[in-house]
C-alpha cells in the first residue's frame, strides 16, 4: 500500500525558512498532529517515522516523535520521503502519511502532518496490533493538561501549579508560596499576570492562588474530583505521571513509579528539575492522583524521594477558598516577562576572554546598602574564570572545583535560593541590593573601655537593615522589574539577612533615560525612602555589555 502510495500523493506541505543550519546540511522540522473529538489539536508522541533519499542510497533514517509530537532531523540537501512506519489508530480510523520534500542547505523545513494530509482508513483489530493506540497513549491522554499548568513566581521560590476551577484557583506547594500574599503566574513564556494567595495549609504543604478569570478563559481546570468517591487505589509499582513547568525549562510529564502509599502522602522516584514542584500527578488512565511536593529536609525519615500530596487532602484547602471566591480577582494586566532570545554564548565567551581586569559587579552604595549591577558579561565571566581556576588546582590540589575559585568571585556566584537562576546565565540586568555592615553604640563603648584596660577586641559588626524593596526610574517614569527576588542569607546558625536581587529588561536602564536613579527601603523603617541617582558612565557600561544581545536580533 505504502509503495502505491509514492506514487499517487504529493501532499501540500508548509515549508518555513529559518536559522541557517550548518554550511552544506539543512534541517527538516517534522510536527505530527491530529484533532480529537473536541476539536483540539493532539500531538501524536512517539510515532515512528522513515526518511529516505530520492533515489534510495541507503536504508530509510528512523526517526520517533517527542512528547510534543515533534521531531528534528539534519539531512544533506536533497529530494526526500517521509512515512510512517505504522499507522496511528484513534477514535476508531487509522492514519499514515507519506510525504516527498526538499531540503535545501543552510535552511529548516517545516513539514506538519495533519489529518488534511494522511492516509485514513479503517481500525481493525489487525491494524490495532500493528497501530499506536493514541487512546491507551498516558502521555498523549495527559497531553492536552500541559496547557492547565503554570509556572509560578514568589521572591523566594520558583513552583508549579494548576487550574483547578474556571473561576481562576490555581493549587500549588504551601511551602514554595511561604508567607507571600501575592505571586507572578506565568501562564505562557509571552503572558504572566498577577495571582493573589487565597488560603495556605502549612500540615496540608498546599496553597490556592488566584488570578483573574478572564486570564485563564481559554484554559481547561483540572477536575479534582471533590466529593466524589475514591478512584482505584494506588498501589506500590504503580506507574504515575507528573506535569511540571521548571525554573527557565519548557513544560512537561515525567513518568514515576508509586514507592509507598501513606495516609496524607505517597512517596514517587520522580526526580523533577528544579522549581518544578507544585504540578499535578495523574495515573496511567488520566484520574488526578495529587500534587508534587518538596521533600522536607528537616524530616529525618525522608529518604529524597518526592512527595505526592493526595488530591482529597487539597480538596479540603479549596473548600475553604470557595467562600472568597465573590471577591474581586486581582489586576490581569500582563507584566513584564524574560527576553526567550539567549545571549549569544560566542559574543559573550569572546568578551570574557578579552576583558581585563575585575569581573565584579558594577558598584555604587546608598547609606544602609551596597549596590551592584550584574550583566550576563559578569555572570558568565564569574563561572569562566572559576572553571580556569578549576583546571590548575583540581588536579595537583585535590581540591573541589567551588574551592578552586579565585575569593574575590565567591559572593558573585553565592546567589542562595536563587542560585540556579543565575546559573543559567539569562539576558537580564539584575541589580543586587545587600545591607552594609555596621558596628553598635554600645559595643564600641566595651572595645574603648576594653582598650583603656590594655586589651584590643576586634570589632563586632552587624548588618544595619534588611532589604525592604526597591524601585527603579527611567528620568520620571517607574521601570516595574521582571522579577522583585529576595536573596535569604544564612549568616549564622540563628541570623538570616535578607538581600534584594530585582531582575529588568536588558533595555529597561540605558542611555536613552534623562536619568536613572534607585529608591531603596529598608524593612527598618520601610516607609523611608533613600533616593540615588546612578553615575550615567556605570549605565553606559551596562549597555556596552548588552551590545552583542541587541546585535543579535
Amino acid at each position: 500500500m505504502m509503495l502505491s502510495l509514492r506514487v499517487l500523493i504529493l501532499a501540500a506541505l508548509t515549508l518555513v525558512a529559518q536559522s541557517a543550519a550548518p554550511q552544506g546540511t539543512g534541517s527538516l522540522h517534522i510536527k505530527v498532529a491530529l484533532v480529537d473529538g473536541e476539536q483540539k489539536a493532539m500531538p501524536i508522541p512517539r510515532h515512528v517515522l522513515l526518511i529516505s533519499d530520492n533515489p534510495a542510497s541507503a536504508p530509510p533514517r528512523r526517526v520517533i516523535t517527542a512528547l510534543d509530537g515533534t521531531a528534528d532531523v539534519t539531512l544533506r540537501p536533497g529530494n526526500y520521503t517521509v512515512e510512517s512506519d505504522q499507522p496511528v489508530a484513534l477514535q476508531g480510523k487509522s492514519y499514515e502519511w507519506m510525504q516527498i520534500i526538499d531540503i535545501v542547505a543552510g535552511r529548516t523545513m517545516v513539514l506538519e502532518l495533519t489529518m488534511n494530509n494522511a492516509q485514513v482508513g479503517t481500525a481493525t483489530a489487525s491494524t490495532a496490533t500493528v497501530a499506536s493506540a493514541v487512546e491507551s497513549d498516558p502521555s498523549l491522554l495527559l497531553m492536552p493538561w500541559n496547557d492547565s499548568v503554570f509556572g509560578l513566581w514568589t521572591p523566594t521560590a520558583h513552583a508549579s501549579g494548576f487550574l483547578v476551577d474556571a473561576s481562576g484557583l490555581i493549587v500549588t506547594n504551601q511551602r514554595a508560596v511561604g508567607t507571600a500574599t501575592t505571586v507572578e503566574v506565568q501562564l505562557t513564556p509571552a503572558v504572566k499576570v498577577t495571582g493573589a494567595v487565597l488560603a495556605t495549609n502549612a500540615e496540608r504543604d498546599v496553597a490556592l492562588v488566584r488570578v483573574d478569570p478572564q486570564a485563564v478563559a481559554s484554559v481547561r481546570p483540572v477536575d479534582m474530583k471533590c466529593g466524589q468517591p475514591a478512584a482505584k487505589p494506588v498501589v506500590e509499582g504503580q506507574e504515575i505521571y507528573a506535569i511540571a513547568a521548571p525554573l527557565r525549562q519548557h513544560k512537561g510529564m515525567t513518568p514515576g513509579v508509586v514507592l509507598r502509599v501513606g495516609p496524607r502522602a505517597i512517596d514517587s522516584d520522580f526526580r523533577l528539575a528544579i522549581g518544578g514542584a507544585g504540578g499535578p500527578v495523574f495515573t496511567g488512565d488520566g484520574a488526578l492522583l495529587g500534587i508534587t511536593s518538596v521533600v522536607d529536609e528537616k524530616d529525618t525519615t525522608a529518604r529524597g524521594d518526592l512527595k505526592i500530596i493526595r488530591a482529597e487532602h487539597a480538596c479540603e484547602v479549596v473548600a475553604t477558598a470557595q467562600k472568597v471566591k465573590d471577591v474581586a480577582p486581582p489586576d490581569a494586566s500582563h507584566l513584564p516577562v524574560e527576553p526567550t532570545r539567549p545571549f549569544p554564548p560566542d559574543a559573550i565567551k569572546e568578551i570574557v576572554q578579552r576583558r581585563a581586569g575585575s569581573l565584579n559587579p558594577y558598584q555604587m552604595a546608598s547609606a544602609d546598602f551596597d549596590i551592584g549591577f550584574i550583566t550576563p558579561v559578569l555572570v558568565y565571566g564569574a563561572q569562566y574564570q572559576a572553571e580556569q581556576a578549576s583546571k590548575r588546582d583540581r588536579n595537583d590540589r585535590g581540591r573541589r572545583p567551588e574551592d578552586a575559585a579565585p575569593a574575590l568571585l565567591r559572593p558573585q556566584m553565592d546567589f542562595a535560593n536563587w542560585s540556579e537562576y543565575v546559573a543559567d546565565v539569562p539576558p537580564v540586568l539584575m541589580i543586587r541590593v545587600t545591607p552594609k555592615f555596621e558596628e553598635g553604640f554600645w559595643t564600641k563603648v566595651a572595645r574603648g573601655a576594653a582598650q583603656t584596660q590594655g586589651m584590643a577586641i576586634p570589632a563586632i559588626k552587624r548588618f544595619k537593615s534588611g532589604f525592604g524593596r526597591l524601585r527603579a526610574f527611567c528620568g520620571e517614569a517607574e521601570v516595574t522589574p521582571i522579577h522583585p527576588f529576595k536573596l535569604e542569607q544564612n549568616v549564622s546558625d540563628t541570623n538570616t539577612v535578607v538581600e534584594g536581587l530585582y531582575v529588568f529588561d536588558p533595555g529597561a536602564l540605558g542611555p536613552e533615560c534623562a536619568s536613572v536613579k534607585l529608591t531603596l527601603y529598608s524593612v527598618k523603617e520601610p516607609d523611608k525612602a533613600d533616593t540615588r541617582v546612578v553615575d550615567p558612565k556605570l549605565i553606559q557600561q551596562i549597555w556596552s555589555d548588552f551590545a552583542p544581545y541587541r546585535g543579535s536580533q
